[in-house]
C-alpha cells in the first residue's frame, strides 16, 4: 500500500515537474553572428533549427519566426535553461526575453494647411507631385485593417507601384480581393501572441483568427489618419462632420497586424518590420511602445535602424504617459518621437448645477439626452472606489435616476459611464483629479456624460458634498469650430528628458492627438466596451497613436516630393519647421496645468507641412555617423552589432559625448563642466547663392556663442559647419532646474530652428 501511494506520488511529482517545465517555455529573441552560418547549411533557418536541436528535447518547430531583414537571428520557444545554454554559443551575440509593447491609444488637414493636397507646393510642377505621391507606400504596424472602409477606397488611382513585393493574405474573415489599388498589402503576424497566450511551449492557436482584419479599431484609425482616401459627409455619431482624409491621400497602404487582445509583442513586431521592409515600404508608422531601455534590448529600435539604413521614415509615437517627466517611449535618434496636441476644434458640453451656475466641458455623447430637468447629483464623500467608479462600487439605491460625479483615473473614462449606467444612474461627470489637470478629452459615452478639468471638477464635488439637495442637467453642444488657444500640447503627451540617451532632446515634434476622427472597424462599438453594440464607420479618438500617422502620412507627402531626401533629411525638415507660438501668437501651452510648454513637451514644435516642403536647410545623418553615436554610448561592440547588423563592427571611432550627433536639436548636460561645444553640419537644400545668419535665445545663466555667425551655400546640395559654444555661468547652481532656448539660421526666406534644452546635473 505504501510502495503504492509512493508510486502514485511519484507520478503525480513527475506530470508536475513535466507541466511545470512546459509552462516554463517564453518567446526569446535570439541575434546571431550572421557571418558565421556554416556553408553546409543552405539557409540561416535550416542553421538556426541545428542550432536548437543540439539543445537537449528542442525541436525545429520551436522556431516562431527566422528573420532576414529587420534583424539577425529568430524567434524560438524556449525554457530558460535552454535560452541560457543557447547564450553561451560563440555564434550567439545575444537572447533576450520576448517583449509586450502597448498601443498608445476632420478637420486635422486643414489646421495643418493641407485643405487641397498639392495646393501648397508652391514652385513645384502639382502633376509630377501627385504623381511621385502615388508611389509612395506607407506601412502601418498596428491591429489591422478593416478593408471595406470608404477610406481605402482606390478611385483614380493607377496600379500599384511595380516595387511593390508584399501581398494581401487570406484568412476566414479576410478575402484577399478585397486589397485594391490603396490598400496593397495586409498581413498578420500571430506566434509571439499565441505562444505567450496559449501556454505551455505547445503552439496553440488563441481565441483571436490569425487574421490581418482590424477587430479593435485602432489600426484602421491610424491607416486611414496617415493615407486615407477622401470620404466626404463623414461624421462620428454627427460630431465632427465633413470629409474625412488623410494626411497623403495619393498614397499607397500596407497594414501589418502586430497587436492581439493582450497587447503587441516584441517578437511579432520585429517579424512586421521585417517583412515591410523587404515588402518595399518608404514610411513605418507604428503608434505603439514600451518602457524606455539600451537601443540593443528595444526591439522598434533594432528594427527601425535596418529601415532607416534602407531608406524607410520611421515614425513611432511618444507614449501617453505625460505630464509625468522622463516618460518617453521610443527615443531613438533614427526614429522621429512624435508627442499630441490638441485640434482648433471641440465638442463642448455643460453641466448646469442646481446653484445655476454652468460649467465648461466636452462630450461625444449622442444619444436622446436627459431633458432640461435638474435631477439628483451624488458623489461619494470618503469611499474612494465609488468616487472612480470602478465596477461593482456604485449603491444602486444611492444612484438610481441621478447624476454621478466620477474621478478620473485608474479604469476607463468610458468604463465609467457603463459603471454608472449598470448601477442605475441617468448621467455622469467625469472629473479630473491634479494628474490629468485640466485636460479634456471628449468620449462617445453610452450615457450622457460631461468630462470637466480639475478646477471645475473641485467646484462641482464641494457643491455634491456641500448642499443639502445638489441637482445637475447635462447639455451638449455638438461641434465648434476655431477655438483658441490652438494647438495646446496635451496633458497625456509623455515628457523627456530623454532617458536612454540625455544628450538627445526627445520628443522631435508634437501633431495632431486630441479628438482626432478618421475610420473605424465595425467589429467593434466606439468605446471598444463588449456591451457598446453602436456600429460606425469613423470614431473620434486620442492619444499619440494618433498624432503618430499624421507625421507619417506627412513624411510620405516630403519623400514625394524630394525622393533622393534620406530618413535624416525628412525629418529635419518637420523639425526645423516647426512652430512654437499657437493661433494666438503666444508660447505654447500645456493642457496639464495652463503653463507654458517647453521642449522636453513638444521637441521642436507643431509640424508645419508647408514649410517642411522647403526648409532650406537640413542636418543629414548617415549610418555610418549613428554607428559612432552606437559607439559613444558604453554598448560592447556586441551590442552594437546587435542594432547595427555589420559584422565588421570595431567601434574604433567614437564621439566623445553622444551629443555630438547631427542632430536637428541639441540637450546640453554641463555635469561637472562649465563648457560644452558641438559642431553641426547643414546641407543646403533650398536656392544656390543663399546666405544664413545666425540668432540665438537662451537663459542667463548659459552664454552662447556659434562660428561662424554667417554661411553662404554658393551651390545646391553645398555642405556648411558651424561650431556652438555654450558656457554655464559661474555661480550656477547645479541643482537649477532645466532652461531652454533655440538656434535660428535664418534669412528672408527660411527660418532654420533649433530647440536647446539645458540641464546642470546628470539625468
Amino acid at each position: 500500500m505504501a510502495s503504492m501511494a509512493s508510486s502514485t506520488f511519484f507520478r503525480s511529482f513527475i506530470f508536475l515537474v513535466l507541466c511545470l517545465t512546459v509552462v516554463a517555455k517564453k518567446t526569446y529573441i535570439v541575434h546571431m553572428k550572421h557571418q558565421d552560418k556554416p556553408l553546409s547549411f543552405e539557409t540561416h533557418r535550416d542553421w538556426y533549427s541545428s542550432s536548437l536541436q543540439s539543445l537537449s528535447a528542442t525541436p525545429s518547430e520551436s522556431i516562431l519566426y527566422s528573420y532576414d531583414a529587420a534583424f539577425n537571428g529568430f524567434a524560438a520557444s524556449l525554457d530558460a535553461e535552454q535560452a541560457e545554454a543557447l547564450s553561451k554559443s560563440d555564434s550567439v551575440l545575444g537572447v533576450f526575453e520576448d517583449t509586450v509593447y502597448d498601443l498608445h491609444t476632420t478637420r486635422t488637414p486643414q489646421f495643418l494647411g493641407l485643405d487641397s493636397e498639392f495646393g501648397l507646393w508652391a514652385g513645384h510642377d502639382t502633376q509630377q507631385l501627385e504623381q511621385a505621391s502615388r508611389d509612395v507606400i506607407v506601412g502601418v504596424l498596428d491591429t489591422g485593417v478593416w478593408p471595406e472602409s470608404k477610406s481605402f477606397d482606390d478611385s483614380g488611382l493607377p496600379a500599384v507601384p511595380s516595387k511593390w513585393r508584399g501581398e494581401c493574405e487570406s484568412a476566414p474573415d479576410f478575402d484577399p480581393k478585397l486589397c485594391n489599388k490603396k490598400l496593397i498589402g495586409a498581413r498578420s503576424f500571430s506566434k509571439g501572441y499565441h505562444m505567450a497566450t496559449g501556454g505551455g511551449g505547445i503552439y496553440k492557436k488563441g481565441r483571436q483568427i490569425e487574421s490581418p482584419r482590424d477587430k479593435d479599431g485602432h489600426g484602421t484609425h491610424t491607416a486611414s489618419t496617415a493615407a486615407g482616401s477622401h470620404v466626404g459627409n463623414a461624421s462620428f455619431l454627427g460630431y465632427a462632420s465633413g470629409t474625412a482624409r488623410g494626411m497623403a491621400t495619393h498614397a499607397r497602404v500596407a497594414a501589418y497586424k502586430v497587436c492581439w487582445e493582450t497587447g503587441c509583442f516584441g517578437s511579432d513586431i520585429l517579424a512586421g518590420m521585417d517583412r515591410a521592409i523587404q515588402d518595399g515600404v518608404d514610411v513605418l508608422s507604428l503608434s505603439l511602445g514600451g518602457g524606455s531601455g539600451p537601443y540593443y534590448r528595444d526591439t522598434i529600435a533594432i528594427g527601425a535602424f535596418t529601415a532607416m539604413e534602407k531608406g524607410i521614415f520611421v515614425s513611432c509615437s511618444a507614449g501617453n504617459s505625460g505630464p509625468t517627466k522622463a516618460s518617453l517611449a521610443n527615443v531613438a535618434p533614427w526614429i522621429m518621437t512624435v508627442g499630441a496636441g490638441t485640434l482648433d476644434r471641440d465638442f463642448p458640453a455643460y453641466a448646469v448645477l442646481g446653484n445655476k451656475i454652468r460649467y465648461n466641458g466636452v462630450s461625444l455623447y449622442s444619444g436622446r439626452g436627459m431633458g432640461r430637468k435638474p435631477v439628483g447629483l451624488v458623489y461619494s464623500k470618503d469611499n474612494s472606489s465609488s468616487n472612480l467608479c470602478l465596477t461593482g462600487s456604485l449603491d444602486p439605491a444611492l444612484v438610481r435616476g441621478k447624476v454621478v460625479v466620477c474621478d478620473r483615473g485608474t479604469n476607463a473614462r468610458v468604463e465609467k459611464g457603463a459603471v454608472v449606467r449598470d448601477a442605475g444612474g441617468i448621467g455622469m461627470i467625469l472629473a479630473n483629479t491634479p494628474v490629468s489637470g485640466e485636460e479634456l478629452v471628449a468620449d462617445s459615452h453610452l450615457l450622457p456624460a460631461v468630462a470637466v478639468g480639475r478646477k471645475v471638477g473641485d467646484l462641482i464635488r464641494q457643491y455634491a458634498r456641500s448642499d443639502p439637495n445638489p441637482t445637475a442637467t447635462l447639455v451638449f453642444g455638438g461641434t465648434v469650430l476655431n477655438v483658441k488657444p490652438s494647438p495646446v500640447v496635451a496633458a497625456f503627451s509623455s515628457r523627456g528628458p530623454n532617458m536612454v540617451t540625455p544628450q538627445i532632446l526627445k520628443p522631435d515634434v508634437i501633431g495632431p492627438g486630441v479628438n482626432i476622427l478618421a475610420a473605424w472597424s465595425e467589429a467593434v462599438g466606439p468605446t471598444g466596451l463588449a456591451k457598446d453594440t453602436r456600429k460606425t464607420m469613423f470614431n473620434i479618438m486620442s492619444g499619440t497613436s494618433m498624432s503618430c500617422p499624421h507625421i507619417s502620412g506627412l513624411a510620405a507627402l516630403i519623400k514625394a516630393a524630394h525622393l533622393e531626401w534620406s530618413p535624416s533629411a525628412i525629418k529635419s525638415a518637420l523639425m526645423t519647421t516647426a512652430y512654437t507660438q499657437d493661433n494666438t501668437h503666444s508660447s505654447l501651452r500645456d493642457a496639464a496645468d495652463g503653463s507654458l510648454s517647453n521642449p522636453w513637451a513638444h521637441g521642436a514644435g507643431h509640424v508645419d507641412p508647408q514649410k517642411a516642403l522647403s526648409p532650406g536647410l537640413v542636418y543629414d545623418i548617415s549610418t555610418e555617423e549613428y554607428i559612432t553615436f552606437l559607439c559613444s554610448l558604453g554598448y560592447t561592440v556586441d551590442h552594437v552589432k546587435t542594432i547595427v547588423k555589420r559584422p565588421n563592427i570595431t567601434c574604433s571611432r567614437k564621439f566623445k559625448d553622444p551629443g555630438e550627433l547631427n542632430y536637428p536639436s541639441f540637450s546640453v548636460l554641463f555635469g561637472d563642466k562649465r563648457v560644452v561645444r558641438y559642431t553641426r553640419e547643414l546641407t543646403n537644400v533650398g536656392p544656390k547663392r543663399s546666405t544664413y545668419r545666425v540668432a540665438v535665445n537662451g537663459p542667463s545663466t548659459v552664454g552662447i556663442s556659434v562660428r561662424p555667425r554667417a554661411l553662404t551655400f554658393r551651390t545646391v546640395g553645398e555642405k556648411k559647419r558651424y561650431t556652438v559654444t555654450f558656457v554655464a555661468k559661474r555661480g550656477t547652481s547645479p541643482m537649477a532646474k532645466p532652461e531652454f532656448g533655440s538656434i535660428v539660421w535664418g534669412n528672408a526666406r527660411n527660418q532654420v530652428k533649433s530647440p536647446v534644452s539645458f540641464s546642470w546635473t546628470s539625468l
